[in-house]
């Protein structure tokens, strides 16, 4: 069994970190980017670290997907195939990554974050400023189908990330506003978290002390991200949106070839 033991200076750190990834991915998702690495140099094994930064980023997706829902930002009902096929792409991903390496994403991922930051500074988010969501069609099921199994399975895999991978490819797939887009987001966000969350509990992948504590400034951060997001709307979120893309893109790259 690990035992974590931190000094005062390295808990106030990692709550700091958390507090900014909370906001961050509140807003334009990648707040993973923050913690993941953060609780790798405070000395966590990696499973270890997958499964507390679960426990922390469910305390802030959880806040920001609310706040959006009591928002009339994000319809559950509308989005249940989304949910569904989220929760069984996280389960599948979680138990995965417990028994089979994950280093072939290193090579995979710098070039899939690569064109989501050129679509980011070239294409368009949205095709539309309305705030209506799009026509519930079987097509449509079939997208949040096919989104949620592959981002929900990449989230439980792996993680950092997932959120930005959310809000682009919601740009893409469906005719909506930046602010549905995030409600979305977060919300599917919190899905994964949750489902991947529980089987990392049942695996034994969790310090539950650092988790909530982390949890807790997550929540925080991700409290005045959404309402930030919904108060200040695209203008806000577009530039939080890119920055956090390029940076993740750059951050893998490097870790993948150097």
């Amino acid at each position: 069994m690990f035992e974590l033991a931190l000094d005062p200076t390295t808990w106030a750190i990692l709550c700091a970190v958390a507090l900014a990834a909370g906001f961050i991915d509140a807003i334009a998702g990648g707040g993973g980017m923050l913690t993941v690495p953060a609780l790798l140099t405070a000395g966590l094994p990696p499973h270890l670290t997958l499964g507390t930064n679960k426990l922390a980023a469910s305390f802030g997706s959880l806040t920001a997907s609310y706040t959006y829902y009591k928002k009339d930002l994000f319809n559950p009902k509308f989005w249940l195939a989304s949910i569904f096929a989220t929760a069984i792409g996280a389960l599948i991903g979680t138990l995965i990554v417990d028994h089979l390496s994950i280093d072939f994403l290193n090579k995979l991922l710098p070039i899939i974050i690569i064109v989501v930051a050129c679509y980011s500074l070239f294409g368009s988010l949205s095709t539309t400023e309305g705030s209506e969501l799009p026509k519930l069609t079987q097509t449509m099921k079939i997208k949040q189908w096919l989104q949620g199994l592959s981002l929900g399975f990449f989230d439980g895999l792996a993680g950092p990330g997932t959120g930005t991978f959310w809000t682009a490819s919601n740009g893409m797939l469906y005719k909506m506003n930046l602010l549905l887009n995030c409600g979305l987001s977060r919300s599917m966000n919190f899905v994964s978290n949750f489902i991947s969350l529980i089987t990392f509990v049942a695996l034994g992948h969790v310090n539950f002390l650092l988790g909530i504590t982390m949890g807790f400034f997550i929540m925080l951060g991700a409290w005045f991200g959404a309402h930030s997001a919904i108060r200040f709307g695209s203008k806000f979120i577009r530039p939080v949106f890119n920055t956090m893309v390029i940076l993740l893109a750059l951050k893998l790259i490097y870790e993948a070839y150097f």
